[in-house]
């Protein structure tokens, strides 16, 4: 087991407090030193320079299964050159009517150097290995929707 720490802080400094009128931004700092101005996402009253929740979990299910991913392919023997993601939230209506981050569809790049390329079936098999270990996949009721590609070479064929 392991615990994990963010300290959030919020102050109004003055400024209006009233219905759809006050201060969203708001400073994460993390367990480790970082900070970094979050806010409601710009539809909702935010600054168009924050973060906002929806990306940090977006953020969040994207850098997890990259890093699954990495000890996967490593412990397989694979050599791994680049992963990148574009990765997309889908903020919708839940089952019980609420607003939710619904669906999140990862879209890895990966590309691989060495003798040992996967085949397009070995490729989907540690991405789909590394949705189903992933700490925080495991968290989120959000479907999360992975859809990797290798970058810059074919995939080998099985």
């Amino acid at each position: 087991m392991s615990e994990h720490r963010t300290a959030l802080s919020w102050q109004r400094n003055g400024a209006a407090f009233e219905r759809g009128n006050y201060v969203r931004e708001h400073r994460l700092r993390f367990e480790r030193g970082q900070q970094l101005t979050n806010s409601a996402a710009p539809g909702y009253g935010g600054l168009g320079d924050a973060t906002d929740p929806e990306e940090l979990l977006l953020a969040a299910l994207s850098s997890c299964h990259m890093l699954t991913f990495l000890a996967l392919a490593s412990n397989r023997g694979y050599v791994l050159e680049s992963y990148s993601d574009d990765a997309v939230a889908i903020l919708d209506k839940n089952a019980e009517g609420k607003p939710a981050v619904t669906r999140a569809v990862l879209n890895p790049r990966t590309r691989f150097s060495g003798d040992k390329i996967p085949t397009t079936e070995e490729l989907q098999a540690l991405h789909h290995r590394a949705h189903a270990n992933c700490f925080i996949a495991n968290s989120a009721k959000t479907e999360v929707e992975v859809n990797p590609q290798l970058e810059g070479q074919a995939a080998a064929t099985a």
